[in-house]
């Protein structure tokens, strides 16, 4: 499937954001992370809509052909909620299955969470629940150093792409859509956008930044919804997705794959498809 023929552009309080929008029936939401677009889903799409389902899937705030701010707090926490729902909106749907992936993956805990009416099923790849205590670990902060490190606002831009982006290649060691990432990043503003997802998780408010929407306090999540974790992740270790049963208040699945790293819609996309359309369709 050509993604570009199925592509639509909408407004999304005054921004456009290019969203692919395939096939008919219940719908599916499809959220990316760092550094991807909704090109990250090419392997999914046509097999969900192969088996009957409409597939919705966004370039991210920052991202891809999205709007790209500089500003920090466009990329907090609130602001990206919105995103989502006023999607929803203007798509007309009131509930959807959500799937997210990476930040996909923490922003899709925080819409389940917070609006719990809007989700009838979740699936969450890679990143566990914000609150799991997996995400406590020695091991799994030792693993997030490059938290700290992306939030050097100006000298994290300079380390990744010095020497034809030495530090970007080393720290996602190969693994993913290596030359897309370094094509998108590379465009003027691209790798500060991509960055301040970072930025605005884990930086206090700036002086005169403004204040934000209020979120719902985040609960527990209250539909049916799926973990998948992959062995060969150098990012996330097990726990902090294992241990995200207890965060949801319904059915908990949790799913181990072998053989794929971060990536694992392109290490193992078969594998994921089934699980995908087998969760779904339970």
């Amino acid at each position: 499937m050509d993604l570009h023929s199925v592509t639509k552009h909408i407004d999304l309080a005054g921004e456009d954001f290019p969203v692919a929008d395939a096939g008919a029936g219940r719908p599916v939401l499809l959220l990316h992370g760092f550094p991807d677009s909704r090109f990250l889903w090419r392997q999914q799409i046509p097999a969900l809509v192969d088996a009957g389902y409409r597939v919705i899937a966004p370039d991210l705030r920052g991202f891809g052909e999205a709007p790209r701010p500089v500003d920090v707090r466009a990329y907090r926490r609130p602001l990206l909620v919105a995103d989502v729902l006023n999607l929803l909106d203007q798509l007309g749907l009131d509930r959807v299955t959500l799937v997210g992936h990476d930040w996909g993956a923490s922003l899709s805990w925080s819409v389940a969470g917070s609006y719990p009416e809007r989700i009838d099923r979740l699936v969450v790849l890679s990143v566990g629940a914000p609150t799991s205590p997996g995400w406590e670990t020695i091991a799994q902060r030792e693993k997030s150093w490059y938290f700290d490190f992306f939030c050097k606002t100006g000298y994290a831009e300079t380390q990744i792409m010095r020497q034809d982006w030495q530090l970007f290649r080393e720290w996602s060691r190969g693994q993913g859509d290596q030359e897309r990432y370094l094509t998108d990043l590379a465009r003027p503003g691209a790798l500060t956008a991509g960055l301040n997802w970072y930025r605005g998780a884990f930086m206090p408010p700036f002086p005169g930044e403004g204040p934000l929407p209020d979120l719902p306090a985040w609960v527990q999540v209250q539909c049916p919804t799926m973990g998948i974790w992959s062995e060969g992740d150098p990012f996330l270790l097990e726990a902090q997705m294992a241990m995200s049963g207890p965060m949801v208040d319904a059915p908990w699945r949790y799913e181990r794959l072998g053989n794929a790293g971060h990536w694992l819609m392109l290490d193992q996309p078969v594998r994921l498809n089934t699980l995908l359309l087998d969760f779904l369709g339970s």
